[in-house]
């Protein structure tokens, strides 16, 4: 078995036909406040440590405090009771590509912060954000899908139990949970649900046992504040860290060159969410503008808007192409010189530089097309989904005018 897909235990722990008992660590207030409190006293919770684990699941974007906190306090507590803690990571997009153990102990010294590829990578790699509708997607592919490939080979269909840490303000998650999980052999339990432990009964835990505030865990770039209500908080922690705050702008400011819909809070963007007029929002917006500051490159970029025999809507399909490399005033030049030839509108914004040139705007009914010319950073790879020439070639019939960029 490749190293990529399992690494076994290292000399001196558990080996995995031991293991019958997983608790998913998030690294929030709410499974945190659970592994604190069952380490009180872990028979009395039904917990026997040599033969459990702890998960975690690195996505390669948790805030710098969150990271503190674990060091400081949790790594400590689980060296004191000797637990086995396994951190995972991603190697790439595909499942094929596996994962990385990134540790196996039981004396973890730190907390890896990424591993080879990361949901950053991912979507800056294909240039958008994660989206707000529907399932977290983001989520299952960086954490769940992740922690059940290991579980797959660790247990190979062998009966054991999962901790989830979710609160008892979640009743809900207890039943997605059981809906979702594939893993065989697999029994999911939510003690804090049955404690009747809510948020805040995890949070003031905390702050008693160890005196510091246990902030939420999650992406830097997570696209659900708006929808948690919580997008006031978000933005005073990006405020605390501007060099954060200037690398999400550049990932939403991308993704934002290619799809103009694409902004981070669903209707909102972060980068009109801050005030220039405002120092610490000035801040942010000056580490934003350091972010540009790198290589450009002008994209073609089409999508497909296609519906099924029966009527429903298709995922969308897309073809990104890099066509030139280089800085944003020399490729805004030469799109802005081919388009006017041709007569084609651009569009171009003064503040950070993007130039735009539509071919074929998107139309109001599916099925349909787009295509543009757009410059942004360079981080975006090429990539055509499977049938996507063949598809457009059937729906477009009236081709446009090309623009002759390459």
């Amino acid at each position: 078995m490749s190293r990529a897909l399992y690494t076994p235990a290292l000399p001196g722990l558990s080996t995995t036909d031991d293991l019958d008992t997983v608790i998913n660590w998030g690294l929030g207030a709410d499974s945190t406040a659970y592994l604190a409190r069952v380490l009180t006293d872990p028979a009395a919770y039904g917990i026997d440590l040599d033969r459990t684990v702890v998960l975690y699941m690195a996505t390669g974007s948790e805030w710098p405090e969150t990271r503190m906190l674990v060091e400081e306090f949790m790594l400590p507590l689980l060296r004191e009771h000797g637990v086995r803690f396994v951190q995972l990571a991603r190697n790439g997009h595909l499942k094929s590509d596996g994962l990385t153990i990134l540790d196996d102990s039981r004396r973890p010294e730190r907390l890896f912060a990424r591993g080879p590829w990361t949901l950053w990578d991912d979507q800056e790699a294909v240039g958008t954000v994660p989206q707000q509708a529907g399932t977290r997607k983001c989520s299952l592919w960086a954490k769940g899908d992740v922690g059940d490939w290991w579980l797959e080979q660790v247990f190979g269909g062998r009966p054991f139990r999962q901790i989830l840490g979710f609160n008892a303000d979640e009743e809900g998650r207890r039943f997605g949970d059981q809906v979702a999980s594939k893993v065989a052999g697999r029994s999911g339990e939510f003690p804090l649900i049955d404690w009747g432990w809510g948020r805040k009964q995890c949070e003031n835990y905390l702050y008693t046992r160890f005196g510091a505030y246990w902030p939420k865990s999650y992406c830097s770039f997570c696209c659900f504040p708006a929808s948690m209500g919580a997008l006031p908080a978000h933005l005073e922690r990006m405020r605390s860290h501007p060099e954060i705050a200037g690398e999400v702008l550049r990932l939403e400011y991308t993704a934002m060159s290619l799809n103009p819909n694409a902004k981070l809070y669903g209707r909102k963007s972060l980068l009109e969410l801050f005030d220039p007029t405002q120092p610490r929002d000035r801040a942010c917006l000056a580490a934003f503008e350091r972010e540009l500051d790198m290589p450009w490159a002008l994209y073609h970029v089409r999508r497909l808007f296609l519906v099924a025999d029966d009527g429903r809507r298709r995922p969308v399909k897309r073809s990104t192409e890099r066509v030139d490399l280089g800085r944003p005033h020399q490729l805004a030049r030469k799109l802005t010189t081919v388009s006017e030839r041709h007569r084609v509108d651009v569009e171009h914004d003064p503040l950070y530089g993007r130039t735009r040139a539509w071919l074929r705007p998107r139309a109001k009914t599916w099925p349909m097309a787009e295509e543009l010319f757009t410059t942004a950073p360079a981080g975006v790879i090429n990539k055509q989904d499977t049938g996507f020439e063949s598809a457009w070639r059937a729906l477009i019939s009236n081709p446009v005018a090309q623009l002759p960029l390459a």
